[in-house]
């Protein structure tokens, strides 16, 4: 049986084990209570009781538990005990959204209170004024408690005060002084075993990081919370909040709405947490394009606001209801009124929308031509602090750019569209996954369109094809960033291959979860490498481009308010010519490449094929998408430089480029890189076939012969690390593996070997891709459009790991029908010609055979 001083130790010792661990404080307040303690030990127990079922997300029977330990409190005559346990009472009302009375309780503390106790209560008050968005208030309270809790030597509760403080001066946009605060309380909480506590200071090391631009850093501080969170044994909103405002920040609203409906489903967390998991599911729902989901979410957050009396949420969620109504169309007087007075609100308010409101304001503003209303409205957006993260900057150098191009100054338009997009560089080359850096295009999309309006205007095509190349195809202009030795990341990937090729051969609803979990784990770890904002975009120069192409013609397709224009270089001269809609260009190449698609089996059905000719529809397509640019190209080598929309062209199939050497590149400054690309001097071969190719096996045997000392893996030796071994640095590498095109995830299509999926992220790993590639498998030149103008896909991989030439199919192609054009290519490569020229002659040989000409003009040559 305890003593009274055991029962009294244990019962102190309960309030801090509610925070850090609350399952076991709930097990012990019971034990305690058990043994019929006195009137402290028992008020003390149903208070810790009370914090423990608060963490949990039950925050009725917490209240309960804590009004009883406030009964007990004033039973037992001591104030400091019922100031301690007003102070928790209050708080808890402040976070189940009674805000009033959970003040008045926390008032009534701070009065009954004296010393460091005092700090403790206003704590506590600080966290209901910060619920309320009533900041300065709160940061007074957190000053003074963090002063008298420091002069006591209370740590856990310096801690949590400096947390408190970090936060709101995180709010405010003062991330350096939040970073300090959470860096203090992270090392105080580490002292005192406060698990919980320290969880959560990790978490807002990773808001700082977010609030900083630096994406990756804060997935993994919200991660490694996360996996602290669920060791003892807690589901917290605010983590679901706070990753889906990173995940936003990166471009990937799917996963953000995605991580929202799992939070809200859960009915977890407290009704301030409730309204807050609402506002963000509809900050998610605006992002992903659904604005009526956007606009009935606000509205939840906004009416549980209300009611809670907490102002600065309310007027955030009235305005992502506006943003949802402008971006369903809805424009006029009435809607303009309604922004500019919520604009001014969030500025009242210090919230961080405020520069997005007055952008918005001013969009309005200029679509009725209320010339002085927008001028002030993008005057108040344009303005930011140079500490502002990137996207904030670029945000306010779009709305300089809009008010200057409204007030006729050109030059001062052109200019903040280059520090807009010179900050987005720094945004997206802070993130080191391939797939961040192409979405993150997508925030410059209307700095680029702004500046080729001008250049248009001005019918400059030297300027049409400089500005279409400032945000074109940017991820692919530095590789990825993986370490090499990554063993965790070869042995998922590996995990993932075994599993795909157990799926193969017998489906199985559990290996189809464990893919499923194995490419989720393969693709976060791929999301959170790290960058360098201090490594240098590469710059594109219209001279070097001049004097690189020399006898060919270059033709770069420039997609401005929806019609395509091609910027043809040629012999130094620089032209323009308007070819039509993209949308019309568009449905030509899916006509194409629906025809090639059914002629790549018509020898296997035997039976005839309707519809127009190649030829038709090879003329069609040429007018679609050159024009008048057609006439230019006389009977030289041609770059091509299409928008991400329609790289999925059979180029071969334009009577214009058909007998003639055609490069495919993404930008012309990715054809200027790869041309600078040296090849390796060992002269290495690699020959690989994958399994299930009949046709296959005879190409790569017969291709085995032109290159006698060339590397074979086949028949069992084709595995993803002896394939990758052979590929790292070789002279030419030859595949010949069933393809697939990932659509829904790009980044996992791949090439079958024999151990399973080679992948995008397998191919990432390279230190030096080969310097020519061919990929003679269905589908292997696909890529999915994302961000601005970005591509991702399996050969796309390729580019910025060093590969000068690609040979890829855009289109499905009859296997037995390309074996002898790539027997042709290599006879072809082997005689000195370059990748384009070899494939141009070897296609020359497939006239007069309907399926090996659809399969001559399904393939493409990437790069130079």
């Amino acid at each position: 049986m305890p003593t009274a001083g055991g029962s009294s130790e244990a019962a102190e010792n309960l309030l801090p084990l509610a925070l850090s661990r609350p399952h076991d404080a709930i097990a012990s307040a019971r034990t305690l209570l058990a043994g019929a303690p006195a009137t402290v030990e028992a008020s003390i127990a149903h208070q810790a009781w009370g914090i423990g079922l608060r963490q949990l997300g039950d925050v009725t029977t917490a209240v309960r538990e804590l009004r009883t330990a406030l009964r007990l409190a004033e039973q037992s005559g001591r104030s400091e005990r019922q100031a301690d346990v007003l102070a928790t009472l209050g708080a808890t009302l402040g976070r189940a959204g009674r805000s009033r009375e959970g003040l008045a309780r926390l008032d009534r503390a701070v009065d009954l209170s004296r010393g460091a106790l005092t700090g403790r209560v206003l704590v506590r008050r600080a966290d209901v004024l910060l619920v309320l968005g009533r900041h300065r208030e709160a940061l007074d309270d957190l000053r003074s408690a963090i002063t008298r809790l420091r002069r006591s030597g209370d740590q856990v509760w310096e801690a949590r005060s400096r947390n408190y403080r970090g936060f709101i001066q995180l709010a405010l946009g003062a991330t350096l002084r939040a970073d300090a605060d959470f860096a203090v309380a992270e090392k105080l909480y580490a002292a005192t075993g406060q698990e919980f506590e320290y969880a959560e200071a990790r978490q807002n090391r990773g808001l700082v990081a977010y609030s900083r631009g630096d994406l990756p850093a804060a997935l993994r501080y919200l991660d490694e919370a996360g996996r602290r969170f669920a060791a003892v044994g807690v589901v917290w909103p605010d983590l679901a909040i706070d990753r889906c405002g990173v995940l936003l920040a990166a471009g990937l609203s799917t996963e953000a709405l995605a991580e929202m409906d799992q939070a809200i489903a859960a009915k977890g967390g407290t009704a301030t947490k409730r309204g807050e998991l609402w506002f963000a599911a509809a900050t998610a729902a605006l992002a992903a394009g659904d604005p009526a989901a956007a606009r009935e979410r606000a509205d939840r957050a906004r009416r549980l606001f209300s009611a809670q009396h907490r102002e600065w949420w309310s007027v955030r969620s009235s305005m992502v209801q506006l943003e949802a109504r402008y971006q369903s169309g809805e424009r006029g007087e009435r809607l303009l009124r309604r922004v500019s007075a919520m604009a001014g609100r969030l500025d009242a308010l210090g919230a961080s929308e405020a520069s997005g409101a007055h952008l918005l304001a001013g969009r309005l503003a200029l679509d009725l031509g209320r010339a002085r209303a927008a001028d002030r409205q993008l005057e108040l957006a344009g303005r930011h602090s140079k500490d502002a993260p990137p996207i904030a900057r670029s945000a306010a150098w779009l709305g300089k750019a809009l008010r200057a191009e409204a007030r006729g100054e050109v030059r001062g338009m052109l200019s903040a569209c280059g520090r807009g997009l010179d900050a987005l560089d720094e945004h997206r080359l802070a993130m080191g996954a391939t797939e961040l850096r192409a979405l993150a295009t997508g925030h410059g999309a209307e700095l680029a369109e702004l500046a080729l309006r001008d250049a248009l205007r001005r019918d400059d095509p030297r300027r049409l094809l400089s500005w279409g190349e400032r945000w074109r195809a940017t991820a692919l202009g530095v590789p990825p960033v993986r370490p090499q030795d990554d063993e965790q990341l070869v042995g998922e990937l590996a995990a993932l291959r075994d599993v795909v090729r157990r799926l193969d051969a017998s489906p199985d609803p559990s290996l189809e979860k464990e893919r499923r979990r194995l490419e989720k784990t393969v693709r976060d770890r791929a999301l959170r490498a790290q960058g360098s904002a201090h490594r240098i975009a590469p710059r594109f120069e219209v001279d070097e481009l001049v004097g690189a192409l020399g006898e060919t013609v270059l033709v770069e397709l420039v997609e401005v308010g929806g019609v395509l224009h091609a910027v043809v270089v040629r012999d130094g001269r620089i032209t323009r010519h308007e070819v039509g809609p993209l949308s019309a260009a568009a449905l030509e190449v899916e006509r194409s490449r629906f025809r090639l698609r059914r002629l790549a089996h018509g020898r296997a059905h035997g039976r005839p094929q309707g519809g127009p000719s190649l030829e038709v529809l090879g003329v069609r397509l040429g007018d679609a998408i050159l024009g008048g640019a057609q006439e230019l190209l006389g009977d030289r080598p041609v770059v091509m430089v299409p928008p991400g929309r329609l790289h999925a062209l059979p180029w071969g199939l334009v009577p214009a480029l058909a007998d003639r050497a055609v490069n495919v590149v993404p930008s012309a400054a990715t054809w200027l890189r790869a041309r600078q690309v040296r090849p390796p001097s060992d002269r290495r071969v690699v020959l690989v076939l994958g399994p299930g190719l009949s046709a296959g096996r005879a190409e790569v045997m017969e291709l085995a012969k032109q290159y006698p000392d060339a590397t074979v893996l086949a028949d069992g030796d084709a595995t993803a690390e002896k394939v990758l071994r052979e590929l790292d640095g070789a002279w030419i590498a030859h595949i010949a593996a069933h393809g697939t095109f990932r659509a829904d995830s790009p980044l996992f299509s791949s090439l079958r070997l024999d151990d399973g999926p080679l992948t995008v992220y397998d191919f990432e790993r390279l230190r030096r891709a080969p310097y020519r590639m061919v990929l003679s498998s269905c589908d292997s030149g696909l890529a999915k459009p994302v961000g601005a103008d970005e591509l991702l896909g399996l050969s796309s991989s390729l580019i910025p790991l060093g590969a000068a030439g690609i040979l890829a199919s855009v289109v499905p192609v009859n296997d037995p029908a390309t074996a002898p054009l790539m027997l042709a290519l290599h006879e072809n490569l082997q005689a000195g010609q370059s990748l384009a020229a070899a494939f141009a002659s070897a296609r020359v040989g497939t006239r007069g055979d309907p399926v090996a000409d659809a399969a001559g003009r399904s393939f493409v040559a990437l790069g130079a």
